[in-house]
């Protein structure tokens, strides 16, 4: 396995609001009227309001709609998806403001890693209501609406969910025979095909199927690409009856030459600053660097530091539903069962070793990061939803029960790069032996496609092939669900509503860490969790409302089952214990996961009004919020880990979706974030030892007190508006503005001891915020239908070529975001 780099080719829950209500809003124009009556007629639960689509779709916890429901909420729609030309789950979200996208390093580098409110939510996204942990990057092609859910709601979906949550719903059968194709190519070698077949085979049965197949480079970024394919077949028996029983099936295949993105310019720690003194932006090095050598160069936006014939990645995700129900007339029962697959490898690049070489030398470290490995999921929901009266009081309520088994085991390849000058000491980084065997490239002039091999020795005089690691060398992570839930929607007059929820979980959880001197160290623990939301809603008139909420959520030890960066996780044991200390490591380990892990909590509070306007043409929301987390884990002030962290988020929402003049349609929202880590723990400092004295250990205030949250903006800004010049011709684009992103923080704080044991530390003169600098994007689109059946539109994204980048990562390296590109679609449908 020398060369792992290859191209192929490949042939409601949502109840979201506080207490399950459920949260809607108006999608962009049906083409004709005709079209909107035959599709108010097929499927239940998406009425024509005045022409347009209100997009409550039915879901067991789906309380009220989203005028009714007490928390922040934004829909993206299959037509905004569309017209946005967005063909990921990255893509169509850039359109709702308040969410970043995160870098990482190990778990799920390169997936999808949401932040929300400034907090990952990849633990919280769900498909059709049931939870999807695993690592990967979804795709758009079987996707009839994003619904993004904003505040603690872990009383709606279990463990997590701190900033808020992803609701993707499926296309599923509908009673009418429709067939749609969609066929783009444009500049980057751009090509996708998306197909969408619905059959009704008899009056009770129908069939639907939705496919794609993509492949492309990456616009403005050297030697990448992207290829996948996927299908989505389903059938529902029972169409328009009481009884209906629904199978589907997902599969997407994708395979990719991953980005590794560019190095931050400073680095800063106890050994090695190299920032100037003060605070500093340490940004990623793009277009003229001088070094601090004095040497000039130019980094092309284009310079991409991985390697061709080592790097890839590859993903597969496998899902069968099953989803029966049964209506009593006014109460329904509906069970949801799922069994998923997903499955991920990839060796991709980091461009940085910390040790300051891109700046002091001009040089980037090829540092591999590796792992392969699956998840396996199944879980059933119960829900039991309805209405009924108890005296002149409408309850709108719904129960259930939810039971989930959940398997990751994952590894890594063995791949040799050359860190040291030495290849076995630790001396400086980037030597010319470094250089000379392409473990290190050059910052200016970097070059894919360099002959590295891999080495199979510490000497670095053998080559072999890239390998996995061995079965013991794997972790497993197992967890088990079981739930039970309530909602309640209360009505109470025409002019106020109560809206309550609860939920308890016990999970459970248990890692099998990498075998050690013979023994397999295994850790466990259960949590039981409760959670509880409330809001109250005063509707001033029919189309406006205010209200009030609070909700809760909890994060558990292990809770993303190590698909991502957690920092509740039960850790791990030191490959270098010895025999004899390691019954003593795996006592230690299953002692702090009894004892000192503790569940995370999260409380927000949001206030906030909506109105449907023009007939409810127009959708406007405003919220306030706060969301604070009291018990963070971070280092106390004894060098333990201890709950006492502090995080606070203050903000302000505001969204519109909808016509704001006739023919002008207008989707987006703004988002301020005022998100601050007030207590972020301690650091602990090494004081070195000196003759007479052994090496102590003095703990320090964390450098991230009362600073910005990583992984969140302040400001963040989305637009996309249509407009129809013509009867058939239509105009739009979007702009998308986002507010500089922090990744972390670090400094030259240092300790030292003298001859009498006295410590002293040295305060910081230098600090680094590893950041990417704020930005405007532009997007355009035009459109034109030929007749009822046929037309053409053409989308121009990053219309300026705007460089910017568009993840921060903690350490190491910034994503550059792709440049300007341009795609014609030809659209067939019938």
């Amino acid at each position: 396995m020398q060369s792992v780099n290859r191209r192929r080719s490949a042939p409601a829950f949502l109840a979201l609001g506080c207490v399950g209500a459920f949260a809607s809003s108006p999608a962009l124009a049906v083409d004709n009227a005709d079209e909107a009556a035959v599709d108010q007629q097929a499927d239940a639960g998406q009425i024509i309001v005045n022409g347009r689509y209100n997009q409550d779709i039915i879901s067991p916890k789906a309380t009220a709609p989203l005028i009714n429901t007490p928390r922040s909420v934004a829909i993206v729609s299959e037509n905004v998806i569309k017209d946005t030309g967005s063909a990921t789950l990255v893509e169509a979200l850039r359109t709702v403001p308040g969410i970043t996208f995160g870098a990482a390093e190990g778990g799920n580098p390169i997936g999808d890693r949401p932040f929300i409110r400034g907090f990952d939510s990849q633990g919280s996204t769900y498909v059709d209501g049931v939870r999807d942990t695993s690592a990967q990057s979804r795709e758009t092609f079987a996707v009839e609406q994003i619904q993004v859910v904003r505040g603690s709601d872990s009383s709606l979906g279990g463990r997590g969910s701190a900033g808020g949550s992803l609701n993707i719903i499926t296309k599923l059968p509908r009673d009418r025979d429709f067939a749609s194709a969609d066929l783009s190519y444009g500049t980057a070698d751009y090509k996708r095909i998306t197909a969408d077949l619905n059959y009704r085979l008899t009056d009770s049965v129908a069939f639907r199927v939705a496919g794609m197949w993509h492949d492309q480079e990456v616009a403005g970024r050297d030697a990448l690409w992207q290829k996948r394919w996927g299908v989505a077949p389903s059938l529902t028996i029972g169409m328009n009856a009481p009884t209906q029983l629904t199978l589907s099936w997902y599969h997407l295949d994708t395979d990719e030459l991953p980005d590794s993105g560019l190095p931050y310019r400073y680095v800063c720690s106890t050994t090695v600053c190299n920032a100037p003194t003060g605070f500093t932006f340490s940004e990623p090095m793009v277009g003229d660097v001088t070094l601090a050598t004095g040497a000039t160069g130019h980094v092309d936006r284009d310079s991409f530091y991985g390697l061709k014939n080592r790097d890839f990645r590859e993903s597969k995700t496998g899902q069968f539903t099953v989803r029966a129900s049964h209506d009593f007339g006014g109460v329904t029962l509906r069970n949801t069962a799922r069994y998923s697959h997903n499955s991920q490898a990839y060796i991709y690049t980091q461009p940085d070793d910390s040790q300051g070489n891109a700046f002091n030398s001009g040089q980037v470290w090829r540092r591999a990061n590796t792992r392969y490995g699956y998840v396996d999921t199944l879980s059933n929901q119960i829900d039991l939803f309805g209405k009924f009266n108890t005296g002149g009081i409408e309850h709108s309520f719904s129960a259930g029960a939810e039971l989930s088994w959940e398997k990751a085991r994952r590894g890594t390849f063995n791949v040799t790069t050359r860190h040291f000058s030495s290849g076995t000491t630790n001396g400086p980084s980037c030597s010319p032996a470094q250089v000379a065997t392409f473990d290190c490239t050059s910052l200016f002039n970097p070059n894919p496609s360099d002959p590295w091999v891999n080495h199979v020795d510490g000497n670095y005089a053998a080559t072999g092939p890239i390998t996995r690691t061995t079965p013991g060398q794997e972790t497993q992570n197992n967890a088990n669900t079981k739930a039970i839930y309530a909602f309640d929607s209360i009505s109470i007059g025409q002019s106020l509503i109560l809206n309550l929820g609860a939920r308890y979980d016990d999970y459970r959880s248990k890692v099998a860490l990498p075998l050690i001197n013979g023994v397999t160290p295994t850790v466990s623990r259960d949590d039981g969790i409760f959670n509880w939301q409330a809001g109250l809603i005063f509707k001033p008139t029919a189309n406006t409302s205010l209200y009030a909420s609070y909700a809760t959520s909890a994060t558990p030890p292990n809770s993303l089952l190590g698909e991502g960066q957690e920092g509740n996780s039960f850790g791990t044991i030191a490959a270098t214990t010895t025999p004899a200390q390691t019954a003593a490591a795996i006592a230690a380990l299953r002692a702090a996961a009894d004892a000192a892990l503790k569940v995370e909590r999260t409380k927000s509070y949001e206030i906030g009004a909506k109105a449907d306007l023009f007939n409810s043409r127009l959708s406007l929301n405003v919220a306030l919020f706060r969301t604070e987390t009291k018990n963070a884990r971070v280092t106390g002030p004894n060098n333990t880990v201890e709950y006492i962290g502090e995080r606070l988020i203050k903000g302000v929402e505001f969204g519109f979706n909808g016509e704001i003049l006739p023919k002008w349609s207008i989707f987006g929202g703004y988002t301020y974030m005022d998100a601050k880590i007030v207590d972020g723990g301690f650091t602990a400092l090494t004081a070195a030892a000196v003759p007479g004295q052994a090496a102590k250990t003095v703990l320090v205030p964390s450098v991230n007190n009362g600073r910005q949250f990583p992984q969140t903006a302040k400001h963040s800004f989305s637009l996309w508006t249509n407009y129809e010049v013509l009867p058939k011709l239509n105009i739009g684009g979007g702009a998308f503005y986002m507010s500089r992103v922090f990744g972390g923080y670090a400094d030259n704080r240092a300790a030292t001891q003298n001859g009498a044991g006295v410590v002293t530390v040295s305060p910081a003169t230098r600090i680094i915020a590893r950041s990417v600098p704020s930005y405007w994007r532009f997007d355009a689109r035009a459109s034109y239908e030929f007749d009822e059946r046929i037309g053409l539109s053409v989308n121009i994204q990053n219309l300026t070529n705007k460089t910017y980048f568009s993840q921060a990562f903690s350490n190491h390296y910034a994503t550059m975001a792709a440049g300007r590109s341009a795609f014609a679609t030809l659209s067939v449908k019938y």
